[in-house]
């Protein structure tokens, strides 16, 4: 365990570099780059309709257990989710942002084969309810690396509490397999002005290497109302799963985002 989280380390140092190298030049959200006076706290909520195009899942991941699709039980959505970000400007180079992202639903469909999940045997032709839960609870710590006239970066890393669980039921038959763990990722995040009031912002946590991998990437386009005030609509991706001895789950999720920021 100690060799993959060192490794899992070393692959987010390396990423990082490239970021920067091919990047080589955003804003932070609570201010412009030429202003050397930040909020000092910034909160956003976001919200908005997910579809999910993949979440295979095995459990146990061995001959006892069957791969399915939950895109094919239950549909590909859209689903409802939203976000909170509250970031806390320690001073013009340190931040810290906490993230608090549940997302959750219980579905109902129907086999078209019999499945063995979690040591429970669920039969093809019955309704069957599917529940996927996968809560992220994050704190992120960033250094400004660069800020510009236009552009600003920065880097650091988010401490990521996964809260996850799958469950089938089918007349009155349930199992379930729940996991609660700490995952480390690196964090990316970019902002270039496109005028006084106008902005885009790029976002990324995101960790690969090992038996797993986890990548929350966002685009986001920026409307100042005013200077505490601000609206952004954009995409996000969420992908990633591990493939470990006991669960093999690997979904794929796409967001169309609303937000509203008041910086303070």
């Amino acid at each position: 365990m100690a060799l993959l989280l060192r490794s899992r380390i070393r692959t987010t140092v390396i990423l990082s570099i490239l970021v920067l190298c091919l990047t080589a030049t955003t804003v932070n959200r609570a201010g412009t780059a030429s202003d050397s006076t930040l909020s000092r706290f910034v909160v956003e909520l976001e919200a908005g309709p997910v579809w999910q195009t993949r979440n295979d899942v095995q459990i146990p991941n061995n001959e006892t257990g069957t791969r399915f699709s939950l895109v094919d039980l239950v549909g590909s959505g859209p689903l409802p989710a939203a976000r909170l970000y509250i970031l806390w400007n320690i001073s013009d180079r340190h931040g810290l942002r906490l993230l608090l992202a549940p997302f959750s639903y219980t579905k109902s469909g129907q086999f078209t084969s019999t499945v063995n999940f979690a040591g429970e045997t669920f039969q093809p032709g019955v309704p069957t309810d599917a529940t996927y839960k996968f809560n992220s609870w994050r704190l992120s710590y960033r250094y400004n690396v660069y800020r510009g006239s236009d552009w600003c970066w920065w880097i650091g890393f988010t401490a990521k509490l996964r809260d996850a669980k799958i469950q089938l039921e089918q007349q009155g038959k349930s199992a379930a397999k729940t996991d609660l763990g700490f995952v480390p990722l690196l964090h990316v995040a970019g902002q270039v002005r496109l005028g006084s009031e106008w902005s885009a912002v790029l976002d990324i946590d995101g960790l690969a290497g090992g038996p797993g991998r986890a990548v929350d990437a966002s685009l986001k386009l920026y409307y100042d109302l005013n200077s505490s005030w601000s609206l952004a609509a954009g995409y996000r991706t969420v992908e990633g799963g591990a493939d470990v001895e006991e669960v093999y789950n690997f979904a794929w999720l796409h967001y169309a985002t609303v937000s509203v920021e008041y910086q303070f």
